[in-house]
């Protein structure tokens, strides 16, 4: 169980020499699958440019487990979420679409910032209220299970 964040097609530009997807842009897509998620939090570009409060990435942990290649479609969802008071602890997983096999996996712990100041900032109770509300509804689809980072929250 999972919860559903966006669909991807592999485009020519991010395949390499062994004609799959370069790991970078696993990266990337993860990324960009993130700033879905980051936009229902208030905390995605929207919000960096607006309240001057975002997120930065400090630590990640990924995984390459099937080879994706041009013309693919892999699906990018989340598998875990949580919180405390400055951090974000979460972990997504990407499938190839058709036959459904799981091709990578990236874990990330992320620091709330104050860009004015360039320092970690606590969230807003507003924001905290929101993060909460989706842990709630979507915690039956979240996965617990070989999570690197679980006792970097401190809670």
């Amino acid at each position: 169980m999972s919860t559903y964040i966006t669909t991807t097609k592999i485009i020519k530009e991010w395949t390499d020499y062994n004609e799959h997807m370069n790991m970078a842009y696993y990266v990337l897509i993860f990324d960009k699958a993130w700033e879905i998620i980051l936009e229902k939090f208030m905390m995605g570009e929207h919000s960096a440019k607006a309240t001057k409060k975002s997120t930065m990435v400090v630590e990640t942990h990924t995984t390459y487990n099937q080879e994706v290649k041009q013309g693919d479609e892999v699906d990018i969802v989340l598998t875990h979420f949580d919180h405390d008071k400055k951090r974000l602890h979460f972990k997504m997983e990407m499938y190839e679409k058709t036959k459904k096999t799981l091709s990578a996996t990236i874990e990330m712990l992320a620091l709330y910032i104050d860009l004015n100041q360039r320092k970690v900032a606590e969230f807003e109770d507003e924001k905290a209220k929101n993060m909460d509300n989706f842990i709630s509804q979507n915690k039956s689809n979240f996965k617990s299970e070989n999570l690197q980072f679980s006792n970097k929250l401190k809670k």
